[in-house]
């Protein structure tokens, strides 16, 4: 079978939970069809080089891994979504002239979260705002005070909290796709035998942004060939 885009996936799974096996061929390695191209003479022509032995079959995991693996994309891509409205929300502060971003490394986290929170439920007074802070924040409360003085237009506030909103939203999709990817892993370990308990222990000593929010060994990353980072 020919990997063109998506449309061989359907297929492949259907003749998959049937027992066959199925060889998922680069379609670079049969592009040189002779004659007139044609779907028919593509399939026709692998089934040819096949025959012969010149076919080498793309990577495709077992089911239960590329399950798995498929949630972890479709996790990936909500946190791209979701990035894109940290932005907005960063161009609507700047817009504000809130320099929030100087005295925090990150917005997302809890000192800026509690601050845009609050913005947008209405409150307005620097000190009150800068009160906020997180014991861990490194900037003192008067300098936040200092960078919350801002021009509190009610469209850039409009925008502010809807974008907040959108990143709330995409935020629970996330933790969906986490309970999905839980489930999953557990599936694996009984079905496939991977035992997560005799995995190597993450490296890392501190938990890294957007990882999921339950157990998972580093080692079981690598047998997935996909980072949750």
């Amino acid at each position: 079978m020919e990997s063109t885009g998506v449309y061989w996936i359907p297929a492949y799974e259907v003749l998959e939970g049937h027992g066959f096996e199925v060889i998922l061929v680069n379609a670079r390695y049969a592009k040189n069809v002779p004659g007139r191209k044609t779907d028919v003479s593509d399939a026709a022509w692998l089934q040819r080089l096949h025959s012969y032995g010149l076919l080498r079959g793309s990577f495709r995991p077992e089911a239960g891994v590329a399950t798995m693996r498929a949630y972890l994309r479709q996790r990936e891509r909500l946190i791209e979504y979701a990035a894109s409205h940290i932005q907005h929300m960063q161009k609507a502060l700047m817009e504000m002239n809130v320099q929030l971003h100087h005295v925090v490394s990150d917005i997302t986290g809890v000192t800026g979260m509690r601050i845009i929170r609050a913005v947008v439920s209405g409150e307005r007074t620097p000190s009150t705002l800068a009160q906020m802070r997180d014991v861990r924040c490194h900037a003192t409360i008067e300098t936040i005070c200092a960078a919350l003085s801002g021009n509190w237009r009610d469209e850039h506030i409009f925008a502010l909290g809807q974008s907040l909103a959108l990143f709330d939203f995409y935020q629970t999709k996330v933790l969906e796709c986490d309970r999905k990817l839980e489930a999953a892993l557990k599936a694996l370990e009984i079905d496939e035998g991977y035992d997560v308990r005799h995995l190597p222990k993450v490296r890392t000593k501190r938990r890294q942004v957007n990882t999921p929010d339950f157990e998972v060994r580093s080692a079981l990353y690598r047998v997935l060939g996909v980072d949750l980072t």
